[in-house]
């Protein structure tokens, strides 16, 4: 009997040791579980972070479009609509030539064959509402392929002016103007939304035009783009000093319209992948954390019962 007791007092103290052995160890699994238990919350600050930078990189493509420039090549243009402003200069001829072969002048200052759509049309300045416009409508060139162009012959008999020139504006259209019902406020319009440019007297100015076609917010718009070369007539006629001479030559550029269109680049479902991968990554953390957690209050417990455990037996 006296043996047995001496045996239970020998585990008894031999199991005092055992406790601090697992107490160290204990100490050092909840010192690791604080470390991951820091890394969680930096992790989550970082992904906070990344949330909110992209928003707010979202947010900002969102308002900062993107333009987007593409070409487009068309066998043919549907034939723009030509503007002139003579004022007291007299159309002598127009006519349409192929591949950039424009014949020699037979007689240069005499009226000619007039083979182009013509149509003469006035109104009232869009910008002034007071002085009246006279306007001469000519149908563009159309096929680009076989590099049409449209060749004009102007005759001046008099000026006032130091300098002379005719004014003249392109738009997309000869068609809509055909079809407008009313042709005055088209051309109206027209002045508003393209701009004009000019030709000089004494000159023969080449005109390529290229056509821009942009779409923002919905709406699109069209514009050209021209590319002029002048080159010096030496007139050979007898003729007074006022006579002038005007030809302009209007070709396409090329076959491709350019379009600009306004592209968002963010792109909401990339944003939301992003987020979903984040928020699963938190989520799994937390639920980690949450584990780490329950294990150092389980380890806890179970110290405190094992401490009280060996002091109620030494007792």
């Amino acid at each position: 009997m006296q043996s047995s007791q001496i045996q239970n007092i020998l585990d008894s103290e031999s199991g005092t040791s055992s406790p601090s052995v697992r107490f160290s160890k204990t100490c050092l699994k909840n010192v690791f579980s604080v470390i991951l238990l820091f890394i969680y919350l930096l992790l989550m600050a970082v992904a906070v972070f990344l949330v909110y930078q992209t928003i707010t990189d979202f947010r900002e493509k969102l308002k900062h479009p993107v333009m987007s420039v593409s070409y487009k090549e068309v066998p043919l243009y549907d034939a723009p609509g030509i503007a002139l402003y003579p004022g007291k200069a007299q159309l002598l001829s127009c006519k349409h030539h192929y591949y950039d072969h424009i014949p020699p002048l037979i007689n240069p200052g005499q009226p000619g064959e007039i083979e182009c759509t013509t149509q003469r049309i006035n109104y009232t300045d869009p910008f002034t509402n007071q002085t009246m416009k006279h306007a001469l409508i000519v149908q563009g060139p159309r096929d680009v392929k076989k590099r049409e162009l449209v060749f004009l012959q102007f005759h001046l008999n008099e000026t006032d002016q130091d300098f002379s020139a005719i004014n003249y504006l392109l738009f997309s259209s000869f068609q809509e103007f055909l079809n407008s019902p009313d042709k005055g406020e088209f051309m109206k319009d027209c002045e508003s939304s393209y701009s004009s440019w000019k030709f000089s007297g004494g000159f023969r100015t080449w005109v390529k035009m290229s056509l821009v076609k942009t779409k923002e917010d919905g709406s699109e718009t069209v514009e050209f783009k021209q590319e002029t070369s002048v080159v010096n007539y030496i007139d050979q006629r007898h003729k007074p000093a006022s006579d002038q001479l005007f030809f302009v030559v209007f070709e396409w550029k090329d076959p491709f319209i350019q379009k600009v269109q306004d592209i968002v680049t963010a792109n909401p479902w990339n944003m939301i992948a992003l987020l979903c991968g984040i928020f699963l990554a938190l989520f799994k953390a937390a639920d980690f954390a949450k584990l780490s957690v329950k294990w150092m209050i389980k380890i806890r417990k179970r110290h405190l019962k094992r401490r009280s455990q060996a002091m109620n037996h030494i007792s």
